[in-house]
Order: C-alpha cells, then sequence, then structure tokens
C-alpha cells in the first residue's frame, strides 16, 4: 500500500504582506473579528459534542424517573407526574408499609429456612415454595464464600418475593377475564378496571393493551437479573437499598454510583422493602415503552398456549442495560448454569399465623 501525493497550487491571501496596501488599523480590526469568532463558536462546538455522546446512553433503567416520596415534590403539577403517581400508587404505599423493619443476620435466616424445612431442593421436588418473605438482604452474604452456598441463599431468600408478586398479577389478570367475558359489568367491576388503567398506564382505556400489560414475568428471568443486578446480593445499592433490579431514578431517593459526578446523573432507586422493589421491576417491564417487544413476545406465547419461556423473552431484554446483547447472553448463560427454569412453575404456599410468628 503506498501513499500518492498530489500538489497543487493554491492562491493564498497573506493580510499581513507589507507589499499590500492594507493599512495597520484594519489588519487589527481582522484580527480581533477572527478570534472572537473563534472563542464564541468553540463553547457551541464542545456542548454539540457532549450532547451527541449523551444520546447514546441507555435510560431503560430509569422505570419513569419517579421519587419514592409521598406525592410530588413542590407545586409542580401535570399530567407526566399524575400519571407517574397512578402507576405507583401501590409501589409508593408497600413502600412505605415499613420504614423500621429490623435486618435478620444470615444465621438467623438460615434457621428460619431449617424450621420451615425450606430447601430449594425440595422446591424443585414438589413446586412448592413456603411463603418467607424477607425485607432486607442480610450484611453476611457478602461473607460466605462458598459460591453455590452463597447462590442458593439468595435464591431462597428472593424467589418468594418473586412468586408473591406473580401472584398478585395472577389474581388480577383471572378477574380481567372473568371481566371481560361478561356483557355488563357492575359499578365495582368498572371501578377496579379503571384503577388498573392507570396502574398500567393505559390512558385509552383499551382492554386488549391492558390484558398484554397485566401479565407475569417468569420466575426464572427475574431470578437471574436479581443475580445480575445485585452480584448475588452482594452489591452496595442492594445492601444499602433494597435494589435488586439496579433502577435508575433522577427525581428521587436513592443511592448514587460512586465514579458517578455528585451534582449530576442518575441515582440507583432506594427502597425501604425488598417486595417494593420486585413490585416497580416488574411495573416497569410490564409499562415501559423500551419493553414494547418483550410484551409482545409474552403475549404470543399466551396465545400459542406455550409457557412463559425465560430463554425467549430475555432476547427482548438487550435494551436492560448498555451492554445490549451479552447483557441477554449473561442472563441466559446464569439461567442455564444454575437451573432457575427449575422454578418457572413453582408457586407460593399460603402464608400461616405459625410461620409469620418465627420471622
Amino acid at each position: 500500500m503506498y501513499k500518492r501525493n498530489f500538489t497543487k497550487k493554491v492562491k493564498s491571501i497573506n493580510f499581513f504582506n507589507p507589499k499590500k496596501n492594507i493599512g495597520s488599523l484594519p489588519r487589527i480590526f481582522i484580527s480581533s473579528i477572527l478570534l472572537i469568532t473563534f472563542f464564541y463558536a468553540m463553547p457551541i462546538v464542545l456542548n454539540f459534542a457532549n450532547n451527541k455522546n449523551m444520546a447514546f446512553q441507555n435510560k431503560s433503567k430509569a422505570v419513569l424517573a419517579y421519587t419514592l416520596k409521598n406525592g410530588a415534590s413542590g407545586n409542580e403539577i401535570n399530567d407526566k407526574i399524575l400519571n407517574e403517581q397512578d402507576l405507583l400508587v401501590d409501589i409508593f404505599s408497600l413502600n412505605d408499609l415499613e420504614t423500621d423493619t429490623v435486618r435478620l443476620n444470615a444465621s438467623t435466616i438460615k434457621q428460619l429456612f431449617e424450621d420451615t424445612n425450606y430447601t430449594l431442593k425440595d422446591v424443585r421436588k414438589t413446586k412448592l415454595v413456603k411463603p418467607v418473605a424477607l425485607t432486607l438482604l442480610p450484611n453476611e452474604i457478602k461473607m460466605i464464600e462458598n459460591t453455590s452456598k452463597r447462590k442458593e441463599f439468595f435464591i431462597q431468600i428472593v424467589l418468594p418475593l418473586i412468586l408473591k408478586e406473580n401472584s398478585n398479577i395472577k389474581i388480577d389478570r383471572k378477574r380481567l377475564f372473568s371481566i371481560i367475558n361478561k356483557s355488563n359489568n357492575t359499578n365495582l367491576e368498572k371501578k377496579w378496571l379503571e384503577k388498573k388503567y392507570k396502574q398500567y398506564g393505559v390512558p385509552s382505556r383499551d382492554l386488549s393493551t391492558l390484558k398484554i400489560r397485566m401479565d407475569e414475568v417468569p420466575v426464572s428471568l427475574a431470578l437471574a437479573q436479581a443475580a445480575k443486578e445485585t452480584g448475588w446480593g452482594t452489591s452496595r445499592f442492594a445492601q444499602e437499598g433494597n435494589a435488586l433490579f439496579g433502577q435508575w431514578t433522577w427525581s428521587g431517593e436513592g443511592l448514587k454510583p460512586k465514579d458517578a459526578d455528585k451534582s449530576e446523573g442518575h441515582k440507583v432507586m432506594k427502597f425501604n422493602v425488598l417486595q417494593a422493589s420486585v413490585r416497580a421491576y416488574q411495573r416497569n417491564l410490564n409499562t415501559h415503552s423500551t419493553y414494547k417487544d418483550f410484551r409482545q413476545e409474552r403475549a404470543k406465547l399466551r396465545d400459542k398456549g406455550e409457557p412463559l419461556d425465560s430463554m425467549i423473552l430475555s432476547k427482548f431484554l438487550n435494551k436492560y442495560a448498555e451492554t445490549g446483547d451479552q447483557y441477554v447472553e449473561v442472563l441466559q448463560k446464569i439461567i442455564k448454569q444454575n437451573n432457575l427454569q427449575d422454578f418457572d412453575d413453582a408457586k407460593l404456599l399460603p402464608s400461616s399465623i405459625e410461620l409469620e410468628s418465627l420471622i
């Protein structure tokens, strides 16, 4: 490979050629104009370059950039804020339910699992999960050196929470189909529908859209994302903020990434209880425009009468993280290596007074 050199005569204008009849004042004037133009244009160019880079930032984890506080901040009331309040009112109430919960240590939780005969081996065999709903992750989980035991412990904690939210959606979905199949609805049913339209962000009140959005997230997929986003429960966001799915907020209460600018950028959302994090995650996938293809594929599986396959649906979560398709590959690897699909058809046992007394 070689370079070809071309020479070309270029007519140049020399403003400082003494042979020209341009005086010193015009030269100074022209030089000043050039300098002013340069310094005026540079900030514009730099700002354009920064905005261009920002356009490629993935903000699908922003959920709805909502604040986990009661009501809107300040006196700012507009359609967007009201819409967010409607979407997340049940998450607000759940998040405010317990603000002074006690963090159990790992040994206490393990003893609780033993007392209730709650093991993943039994779950894989019977497909039944004990309703042990913990509110906080134990600090000691990151001290469990055995990787397999740490993973199993994390799954035991998070599995009942995911099943609880799926159970709630399943109950709602059953009621929705009952309403759809009726020619006339009661006032109570109409009020319930109105509530769900708001909760799932369907201002058009379109029943088919609500049916697509009001659906479960495969257990294995939710477990894999929680594992990936928290490092199996060891991350700072999980420990300090009960953030199981790394969701972002610009306006709400959250934790700043250590390498982020303190005055700018997103925060990772903070929750008072783990259950609120799971509910917010499912609401994110079920309402955010970024995951429309995910919901459409899920609806296709439903129409075919096929189970919700996490290996198929995970392909539509490439926008959940900035790593894109690589993120999907990691999720699928976690699902396969840990046999997480064993839990997809698991069911949560009803709670009992005896069990609640142990927690």
